[in-house]
């Protein structure tokens, strides 16, 4: 196949947008930061949406309580971070940070993995809800049910560092990235911003309020992860393998969709296999 080497005609200029969002001082608030803290301050105040709506579970009564998540965004928080941070080292650079552990630790260079920050948040979501009596199944599903959005903004962000770009192309809405040398690419970070974050969202919206899925635990959960391992799988077709990577097994695989796979069949098993559950209210603690 041929590389194109120059523009075409009709491709998209990259925005010459700053990477810092603001300034205070010597405190640079970088865009993808901001993505993270957003998105978590949303699934939080979502959550406390849902929970709130007793039309959206059995009998009127939910498995948690707004204090609940109030005292979660921590846990999440931590969960997200030092996993996605985690799983970018062991997933995508196990070689570079063995050969210097120290740059392990250094986060604002950039570097997460959304698996290895899934696997995080669920760790948190199953020892958080086991400490407060929740089931761990309608967690995973009110966090899930918000968190399109922080994947979308977080990806909006890696379109504005240009990074992550896509595989070269010379469709008409291709662009030349700035650390993406000479050719057009897909702008992908777009793609995945779209299917991973608003598509997501409303046909998890539509599954909560319009099907009461919330009702039938691990349902919402599991479409979640199963809708995010299907649309990552789908724009790794677009988007350029990690260079350190590169495609493995000598074919056209990408870590991301090895990663991916086991996502879709594990969010397979969880829409077969949920139940609808009526919850008990919890008694209220006496005062001590």
């Amino acid at each position: 196949m041929l590389l194109p080497l120059s523009l075409p005609a009709l491709a998209l200029p990259f925005p010459n947008i700053s990477p810092i969002a603001f300034q205070i001082g010597p405190i640079a608030v970088h865009w993808y930061g901001l993505g993270y803290v957003v998105g978590i301050l949303f699934g939080w105040w979502y959550g406390r949406r849902l929970v709130t709506n007793p039309r959206l579970w059995n009998d009127g009564v939910p498995p948690m309580k707004p204090e609940d998540l109030d005292d979660f965004i921590v846990w999440a928080a931590l969960g997200i971070v030092l996993g996605g941070r985690l799983g970018y080292v062991l997933f995508y650079n196990l070689p570079m940070y063995a050969a210097n552990p120290l740059e392990a630790f250094a986060i604002w260079d950039g570097g997460m993995s959304f698996h290895g920050g899934m696997l995080g948040a669920i760790i948190a979501m199953v020892w958080f809800a086991r400490s407060r009596d929740i089931l761990p199944w309608s967690m995973l599903d009110v966090v899930s049910a918000g968190t399109p959005i922080g994947l979308g903004l977080v990806r909006c962000a890696n379109f504005i560092n240009s990074e992550l770009w896509g595989r070269i192309s010379d469709v008409p809405w291709a662009m030349q990235f700035p650390t993406g040398g000479p050719f057009t690419r897909h702008p992908s970070q777009l793609y995945e911003a779209l299917l991973e974050g608003l598509v997501l969202f409303c046909v998890l919206r539509f599954l909560s309020h319009s099907r009461l899925k919330l009702k039938t635990p691990r349902y919402i959960g599991a479409v979640f992860i199963m809708g995010y391992g299907l649309s990552r799988i789908l724009v790794e077709f677009f988007r350029e393998p990690d260079a350190q990577l590169g495609y493995l097994f000598g074919g056209w695989l990408t870590m991301g969709m090895v990663l991916s796979v086991p996502m879709v069949l594990i969010g397979l098993w969880g829409v077969w296999s949920a139940k609808p559950v009526t919850f008990t209210p919890r008694p209220a603690q006496e005062p001590a």
